[in-house]
């Protein structure tokens, strides 16, 4: 079960992954205008919906989701995967013995895996420490999902949970660095108009992990890429695009709302005039960076202790920041 959004970048990789263990692969599309649509009705499996609303909101696009495969013809029971385009089961699927442990596990069972973190250009990899629920052996149970960073499959309390350390979701976001900054300006830019209380520096430190994670990266292990490589499947090569729909969206908001709106948010690094000017938009500067040199300051004082933010004096001295309205 996917939900899409100009995604072609990846897509056609993820479905060639995911044709070799699923049944069927949910897609609801958002509203695509880059040709993921068109990819997806290239491949037999798929089940293409339409996510037919505006706005951002990851509980109704699951709703619909899983709404669309519980009414699919499964023989047996089913078992519903919930993944991004940009993630895949590791290839050691195909040999792993937790594999069976999946197909076999009752009805009512949570899965949880890590993501193993692909680098930019898939040049390295790190491994997050924690497990997500990304799988739901079907029961019926009902799904309470969030408009963001909702868990992606039912979750009951108490239910019985299955862990895999084998396996891995391979998680491409970060294998375009360019594309991944692009879209956590754009999480920095959500938060600030729908949790107006969340300091600044919460955000900062929320959608700037990845710079400290990489620091810690090691190689790409061969047998997360290997079976698929093996089918013929390229699991390497990353386009790159000169900008993304993503920071379309931040432009219409910094020019809905105003670039003051949001000078404390680290999302300056893209010249929004330039971006502006190609997409016609008239502007009159009012889109340059509104920070003082403080606010820059602080910015990358927060750039260079992201990976220490734990630590005694940095907590301190973000605690005096609080009392400058951080």
């Amino acid at each position: 079960m996917t939900p899409v959004r100009n995604e072609a970048w990846i897509l056609e990789r993820f479905l060639q992954c995911a044709s070799t263990w699923a049944d069927y692969i949910v897609i609801a599309d958002q509203q695509s205008t880059d040709g993921s649509r068109e990819i997806a009705r290239r491949f037999e499996k798929v089940v293409l919906v339409d996510n037919p609303h505006d706005a951002y909101d990851e509980g109704a696009r699951q709703q619909l989701l899983i709404q669309t495969a519980r009414e699919l013809p499964v023989q047996g029971q089913c078992i519903l995967i919930a993944l991004d385009a940009d993630e895949m089961f590791s290839a050691n699927w195909m040999e792993s013995k937790e594999w069976q442990q999946l197909l076999s596990a009752p009805p009512g069972t949570v899965l949880y895996f890590q993501w193993a973190n692909i680098g930019p250009n898939v040049s390295c990899a790190w491994i997050d420490p924690s497990y997500k629920p990304f799988g739901f052996v079907d029961d019926g149970s009902p799904h309470r999902g969030r408009p963001i960073h909702s868990p992606r499959v039912p979750v009951p309390e108490d239910a019985p949970a299955l862990y895999f350390h084998e396996i891995k979701v391979l998680h491409y976001q970060y294998a375009d660095w360019a594309r991944m900054r692009s879209k956590q300006r754009w999480y920095q830019v959500w938060e600030a108009l729908h949790h107006p209380e969340k300091r600044p520096v919460t955000i900062f430190r929320q959608y700037h992990h990845m710079e400290a994670a990489i620091r810690q990266a090691g190689p790409v292990r061969s047998e997360w890429l290997a079976g698929y490589e093996a089918l013929g499947i390229d699991m390497r090569s990353i386009p790159k695009a000169s900008h993304y729909y993503w920071d379309e969206e931040v432009l219409k908001l910094l020019v809905e709302h105003g670039p003051e709106r949001f000078r404390k948010l680290n999302i300056w690094d893209q010249d929004w005039g330039t971006l502006a000017a190609r997409q016609g938009l008239s502007y009159n500067g009012q889109l340059r960076d509104p920070r003082t040199p403080f606010e820059k300051t602080i910015h990358a004082w927060l750039r260079a202790t992201q990976g220490i933010s734990h630590k005694l004096p940095v907590r301190a001295v973000q605690k005096l920041l609080q009392l400058f309205g951080w």
